[in-house]
């Protein structure tokens, strides 16, 4: 069973991989990196991801080096450190799950596999299942974003199956814009961290009382975004929209220039 009692909450930057100018993973400035999120952005929870900057795969032992590397530097520093181990590979999948484990990670993450992906909700939580069991001390999250997989079931059947057929289940990384599904998913399943994953609509999202957000927007628009919370649950309403509207015309502003996220 997963450790108990732990919750995921507020803001989690989902990190880049730095690169070399030689396209190296440049793990040298990691513990920079920690520092800079935990000090300048106030965040103290991390998404590790596997890719790169341009969205490209790294290699499952790429992959076992970026997480060490982030687990070893956020220890004392950061509130959790989840590992992303989802791949097109099952085995390679559960190989990370099980080296994340090893490590010292605080939870695991897996989004659906892609290319060849699951022909119905139960074949999608037998994936998922068999991730988890190879970290089965380590909390699971799935990793919902359908812009992506194309993978469209629905967050909340998926989740009454998850929470009876694999232990560890403890929530949701929500990337999509289906506010109706996320509701349900939060309302019917209070005992689960689900967080949001769509930087540019969080402030819509927070009326339905999500445990936190996840996004890579908040490696450097963390503060900002605390900020917009802070006047959220105070009430300010007007202060919670005028940054909301700030950040989406930065995001707008990126994306025009050929920037994803």
């Amino acid at each position: 069973m997963a450790s108990d009692g732990k919750r995921l909450h507020g803001l989690v930057a989902a990190t880049f991989t730095p690169m070399t100018v030689n396209s190296e993973i440049n793990l040298s400035i990691i513990q920079e990196y920690v520092d800079y999120l935990v000090h300048k952005q106030k965040v103290k929870n991390i998404f590790v991801n596997g890719t790169t900057g341009e969205g490209a795969s790294l290699s499952v032992q790429e992959r076992k080096r970026l997480a060490e590397e982030w687990v070893k530097h956020g220890r004392g520093k950061m509130d959790n450190v989840v590992v992303h181990v989802g791949c097109l590979s099952l085995e390679d999948s559960k190989d990370l799950a099980a080296h994340a484990a090893s490590i010292g990670a605080d939870a695991i993450s897996a989004v659906s596999p892609s290319f060849i992906k699951p022909s119905c909700p139960d074949a999608l939580v037998l994936y998922l299942k068999e991730v988890a069991s190879a970290a089965p001390s380590l909390p699971f999250y799935y990793y919902h974003i359908p812009r992506l997989t194309g993978v469209t079931y629905q967050v909340s059947d998926l989740v009454s199956r998850m929470k009876v057929q694999i232990p560890s289940f403890r929530g949701v990384k929500f990337s999509d814009t289906n506010l109706l599904d996320f509701s349900m998913c939060i309302h019917e399943n209070k005992q689960y961290d689900f967080l949001y994953g769509v930087d540019e609509q969080l402030l819509g999202a927070l009326v339905f009382g999500p445990n936190g957000a996840v996004g890579s927007t908040y490696n450097y628009l963390g503060a900002t975004t605390t900020k917009m919370l802070t006047a959220f649950e105070k009430g300010d309403l007007e202060k919670a929209r005028k940054i909301q509207c700030g950040i989406q015309e930065f995001i707008t502003f990126v994306f025009a220039l050929g920037m994803s996220f």
